[in-house]
């Protein structure tokens, strides 16, 4: 049974941190674009989506291009910041906020879709923000975690880093923080379902892609 509270919740993601992850990410923008298409199937155009830590914005902005109308929330104000810059810069409308996973400042009901990519192992309150993604959507709302498997094998996580066209020094770096930081923090399927079980949502559906995964969780009636 996976904890429901985690007291280790990764790199701070402010300043210079946050800078550094802005600039790695925007060299390969492939992950968003495949997130986007997973998640577009299964809305109306202008759904109310809601993404939970979108750090620099990448996704978000790629669903708005989709004609849906995001809002952001994120634990980090350098994020925030970020985000909305890129948003603009991009020439599409997104709203983002400073707020926590597992205690959002939104009305019941609020959204059509929540999304969570990258961050979910992260989070020191995981079943608390589940039920958080089960509150905010509508009946019959749906919501994705993507996020990297605790399973996923070193060579994979190398060529994975190997096709995001970093510098040499950048690649090194990604691929400790990976092996020392965030496969340790990450979940195994059995931890996942289970997490899933014990939420409102009570199940939930588990893909493997790649090194990561999609939970697909939906909030009935």
């Amino acid at each position: 049974m996976p904890a429901t509270e985690k007291a280790y919740k990764g790199l701070p993601m402010e300043g210079f941190i946050a800078r550094w992850y802005t600039r790695n990410t925007s060299r390969d923008q492939r992950r968003f674009r495949r997130a986007a298409a997973a998640v577009e199937g299964r809305i109306a155009r202008g759904a109310a989506v809601l993404e939970v830590a979108p750090g620099p914005g990448y996704l978000a902005i790629e669903l708005a291009r989709a004609g849906c109308r995001v809002t952001g929330l994120d634990i980090s104000r350098s994020f925030v910041q970020i985000a909305t810059e890129n948003a603009a810069r991009a020439g599409v409308q997104a709203e983002f906020r400073h707020g926590n996973a597992s205690a959002m400042p939104f009305p019941e009901g609020s959204f059509d879709l929540v999304v969570c990519m990258a961050a979910f192992k992260n989070f020191t309150d995981p079943l608390g923000a589940l039920n958080e993604f089960h509150r905010v959507l509508r009946p019959g709302g749906t919501a994705s975690v993507f996020d990297l498997r605790r399973d996923a094998q070193l060579e994979a996580i190398a060529q994975e880093v190997e096709e995001m066209s970093l510098s040499r020094w950048n690649a090194a770096m990604t691929r400790f923080v990976f092996r020392h930081s965030l496969l340790r923090n990450a979940y195994r399927r059995s931890d996942m379902e289970a997490l899933a079980a014990q939420s409102r949502f009570r199940s939930a559906e588990y893909r493997e892609d790649g090194i990561g995964f999609e939970l697909r969780l939906k909030r009935e009636g």
